[in-house]
């Protein structure tokens, strides 16, 4: 049986070698199962799962796969009840954005090579999107297009998307967010 300090050598040898990747302390893949599943749709949600499985991929990760972000983005982005985190190893970045318990819902549970990998709805990563968003005062005009203003692509929500974001809206209590869908209606969006 090998000892604790022979099993991190040969760890530190094999990622040296580029046989291992480190995810994070004590957590590796294959470079062989990397180079084969990188491009796997649900490749990057899993290693955000393997590295904080409380938490559910959301915010711009899953606007952007749904065509609501004009610009495109790279981190990988998530939800969690635990405080906010960002992870940086060689497969990319990971954020992890913290939110109350009460709004940690919303989201679909997959698997991945028995990973289980949980991802919000379109309509609940656009809740969360905005919620978490620090917003300048003038968004609370008429005047001013949110959507436009943050290059998004409402058009994309099916009027299921649009029904499911304002029910999320509405069970949040929070003024910023019902000012944002005030904002959305007066400018031709209706959910």
């Amino acid at each position: 049986m090998e000892s604790p300090n022979q099993v991190n050598t040969l760890l530190h040898r094999w990622a040296k070698a580029g046989h291992i990747i480190q995810l994070k302390k004590g957590i590796y893949i294959t470079r062989l199962f990397y180079d084969q599943h990188r491009a796997d749709h649900l490749f990057s949600a899993a290693v955000s799962a393997i590295l904080l499985p409380q938490s559910y991929v959301s915010l711009e990760f899953v606007l952007q796969q749904h065509n609501l972000l004009t610009d495109v983005t790279y981190p990988v982005t998530c939800i969690t009840m635990k405080n906010t985190r960002r992870i940086v190893n060689s497969l990319g970045t990971f954020w992890y954005r913290n939110i109350r318990a009460d709004l940690y819902r919303g989201f679909i549970i997959s698997e991945y090579f028995s990973i289980r990998i949980a991802q919000a709805s379109t309509a609940k990563a656009l809740f969360d999107y905005l919620y978490l968003r620090p917003l300048p005062p003038r968004y609370r005009t008429p005047k001013i297009n949110l959507a436009e203003e943050l290059r998004l692509n409402l058009d994309e929500l099916s009027p299921i998307d649009r029904e499911e974001f304002s029910s999320f809206v509405e069970s949040s209590h929070s003024h910023k967010m019902m000012d944002i869908i005030n904002n959305f209606r007066s400018n031709k969006w209706h959910p």
